[in-house]
């Protein structure tokens, strides 16, 4: 890879493309990936096949993301309701099932699963399960028609 990125013990699926100017510990990313620059995954996490991870997207431990999965630009993943620089810490995990878009510059809050063939609208920070199929939006994100 490049000077510029860290790749630690990354299972990588034939056909993923990886970018400059990334970070990745020890996860996995599946098939005919595309993971582009400024990406931060952390340990633990498992990215499914035909799946675009945006620029300047953080997945921390604790993520799961399936199949056909489009997390765009500046999407920000959270593992931790409490978080503190110093004591313990809960890792709350969080699910993101196959065909899901998942819309630029939006915060998906730990504990959370992201239903099959949903979609989340840019901007937008998902404090609760998204149903399976719906269109979220809004802070907080809440389900439309």
């Amino acid at each position: 890879m490049s000077k510029y990125s860290v790749i630690v013990d990354v299972q990588m699926g034939e056909g993923t493309r990886i970018f400059d100017h990334v970070n990745l510990y020890k996860c996995k990313i599946g098939k005919n990936c595309k993971i582009d620059s400024f990406v931060y995954i952390e340990e633990g996490v498992t990215i499914g096949d035909n799946c675009k991870i945006r620029p300047q997207v953080f997945i921390p431990t604790g993520v799961t993301i399936g199949n056909n999965v489009f997390v765009s630009t500046g999407v920000k993943f959270a593992n931790d309701k409490f978080p503190r620089a110093v004591g313990d810490w809960k890792l709350l995990k969080t699910k993101v099932e196959d065909d899901v878009s998942i819309g630029a510059n939006s915060t998906i809050l730990p504990g959370i699963t992201i239903g099959k063939g949903a979609m989340v609208g840019a901007g937008s920070v998902v404090t609760k399960d998204v149903p399976a199929g719906s269109v979220v939006y809004g802070n907080p994100a809440k389900a439309h028609s």
